[in-house]
């Protein structure tokens, strides 16, 4: 059966990964505007605190991993007041070697290994969306491996870093989303697969997409009445059975036809439409333009 964490993680194409250590020491603070890429940390001595905008600070401490999937803004700081310093991930030059925020000389209170990444998806905001805003683990020893192996591979010029990189990306991301725990998750995809019932529904209908599904087959797959079935899944995961289903559909649509190979019909078929017409039109109330349109932009986007 299908694993709907690790397909939406592989549509997202995690590329472009950058990494490098930081340390702080004494009274420092830096605020980072939004950035939307998504970014990661992991404190491998001492600890700090990191507000994100919207949320409560957080104390992290040796061991600690942090994922922000598109990476809002944000402050970080020591444990001593300190007037933040404005940096603008856009602009801000991309050097190599160690960040040192706070006092310059003598050890460091912290010591973390930051990193960003970029996804190539052409539906990265809805794939996105599914996941948790911020996740923020502790005491996983294979994120701090992985962690390591990103940053030990990032430094390198070895053949294949460019592909290795995406896929050491790929799992750390699969890793730290099913570590979390999907209770205390907001909406959205890990919510729903946390609850037993829900997760049939939802791999159901990632196993076989082009299957003319209803809400009342899925409610009977996770064993629950329509009308409880729809208002448990629309709560949990943010969306009603259909839109999600349909988002997905697109989300598959739009990988298919980004090549450029595969003629619009079989892309149709193999996402649930019974015709190139029916499907078209879907696809651009969906997308804001017709398939065939959006096939071209996207090759010549690539090449």
């Amino acid at each position: 059966m299908a694993d709907p964490l690790s397909e939406i993680v592989t549509l997202l194409r995690p590329r472009t990964v950058f990494t490098k250590g930081i340390t702080g020491a004494g009274r420092w603070a830096v605020r980072y505007r939004h950035f939307g890429h998504p970014s990661f940390c992991a404190v491998v001595k001492g600890g700090c605190r990191l507000a994100l905008d919207g949320h409560d600070a957080v104390t992290l401490g040796e061991g600690d991993f942090v994922l922000l999937p598109t990476t809002p803004g944000f402050v970080m700081s020591g444990f001593e007041p300190a007037v933040p310093v404005l940096i603008d991930p856009d602009v801000a030059p991309v050097s190599s070697g160690e960040l040192r925020h706070g006092r310059s000389d003598g050890d460091p209170d912290v010591r973390l290994i930051g990193g960003y990444f970029v996804f190539d998806s052409p539906d990265a905001a809805f794939l996105v969306s599914m996941l948790p805003p911020l996740l923020h683990l502790r005491g996983i020893d294979r994120l701090s491996t992985l962690v390591g192996l990103v940053r030990a591979e990032s430094d390198g010029d070895g053949p294949g870093r460019d592909l290795i990189l995406a896929r050491l990306v790929e799992v750390l991301v699969i890793e730290a989303i099913r570590s979390a725990e999907g209770d205390y998750a907001p909406q959205g995809l890990l919510r729903g697969l946390a609850d037993a019932r829900l997760a049939v529904a939802i791999r159901a209908m990632h196993d076989d997409p082009a299957r003319a599904w209803t809400v009342g087959e899925l409610a009977r797959a996770a064993a629950l009445s329509r009308s409880g079935f729809f208002h448990r899944f629309t709560r949990e995961v943010g969306l009603a059975p259909m839109a999600y289903l349909q988002s997905w559909r697109m989300a598959l649509a739009k990988d298919l036809l980004r090549p450029g190979e595969i003629a619009i019909e079989e892309v149709a078929e193999r996402v649930g439409y019974s015709s190139s017409s029916t499907f078209s039109t879907a696809f651009g109330r969906h997308v804001g333009m017709p398939p065939g349109r959006f096939a071209r932009a996207s090759s010549a986007t690539a090449a």
